[in-house]
């Protein structure tokens, strides 16, 4: 027997389910597969806005804010913190939630908080060619990685100064398919 013929190996609609799951047909146990959970910070120091230009796929050469996918036996807020920490040397206090996207067309649920930089002191990680602090007017705005890091800068930027609100989630219409222009 090789690998291939032992475990989940077949696709079928379990008992007492109602989609199509990958099942071991030998024991019946089943590999759910689920939507991996991306954390993040849109992370400030005084006026300035951490940033950080990707030097990995997917969307090398872009800019984006400090996030990543959750890791297993991490909170959410610690999760983001270690990506800021991994991307640009960035040590944070996480404050408080600031939006929830939903993205089914790559199953990502994205969280991003809200945060304060310890120091102006950041540099770039492996996965970051650049690192820097913009001003919200000095922004590389039309070299944004994704649409979510748009979402989450716009957002932000309702909410400074704002000590309570409830999370954001897509702005309505926006799934963030970058195929279909959203």
């Amino acid at each position: 027997m090789t690998e291939r013929d032992t475990g989940p190996r077949v696709r079928t609609i379990p008992s007492g389910d109602n989609r199509e799951r990958l099942v071991c047909p030998d024991c019946n146990y089943v590999a759910y597969e689920n939507p991996k959970v991306v954390v993040g910070v849109v992370a400030t120091w005084e006026d300035k806005l951490l940033m950080c230009r990707r030097a990995i796929e997917p969307r090398r050469g872009y800019w984006t804010l400090p996030a990543g996918f959750m890791e297993m036996g991490e909170s959410p807020e610690e999760g983001a913190a270690r990506e800021a920490w991994e991307e640009a040397c960035a040590e944070l206090e996480v404050i408080d939630l600031l939006a929830v996207y939903s993205l089914p067309h790559i199953s990502q649920l994205q969280l991003f908080y809200r945060a304060r930089l310890s120091s102006p002191d950041v540099s770039a990680g492996p996965e970051s060619e650049e690192v820097g602090l913009f001003s919200f007017d000095d922004l590389p705005a039309v070299e944004l990685a994704f649409p979510s890091v748009h979402w989450a800068i716009g957002h932000f930027q309702r909410v400074r100064g704002v000590e309570a609100f409830p999370p954001f989630g897509n702005p309505p219409g926006h799934t963030g398919d970058m195929r279909r222009g959203r």
